[in-house]
């Protein structure tokens, strides 16, 4: 039964949630990239039910890299990626931190890390390695810390 107003696909839809995470550089901000085999993308995952998106987003930054300060100078603001996979959405927030060395621990249930590599690049490097999924994204970020 669907209700009036509701999209029955977003209700369906799997939500994940992440952070782009910047430093500043030396000349400009550097953006922080993890890879899995030969994806690059930014520290995300699966929001858990009853979860809110930030705070899964946060959760999902200290798993993967163990950062642990973020600031969100931006405010909550987001852009979400078009459906991919199974009708999944990948929400991201944006947040700058100061930790420059990062960490890829033991995921309990991989038996290994999430992650291959990671790398601090500026933003066309980063745009250059995104699907074009997260191209998007990534642009986006890039606007938000022209300004600042």
């Amino acid at each position: 039964m669907v209700l009036s107003g509701q999209d029955p696909w977003r209700a369906q839809r799997q939500l994940s949630a992440g952070v782009v995470v910047v430093r500043r550089g030396s000349a400009d901000w550097l953006f922080l990239m993890l890879r899995a085999y030969r994806n690059w993308d930014f520290p995300k995952g699966m929001v858990e039910p009853g979860e809110d998106p930030l705070a899964a987003a946060r959760r999902e930054v200290r798993e993967e890299t163990l950062i642990e300060d973020l600031a969100f100078d931006w405010g909550e603001v987001y852009r979400e990626t078009g459906p991919y996979g199974n009708r999944k959405i990948a929400r991201y927030y944006l947040a700058a931190t100061r930790t420059q060395s990062v960490a890829l621990p033991v995921n309990p249930e991989l038996g290994r890390p999430e992650h291959n590599e990671w790398r601090w690049m500026s933003g066309e490097a980063a745009l250059s390695v995104a699907s074009p999924r997260l191209q998007p994204v990534v642009r986006w970020a890039i606007e938000m810390v022209a300004g600042s």
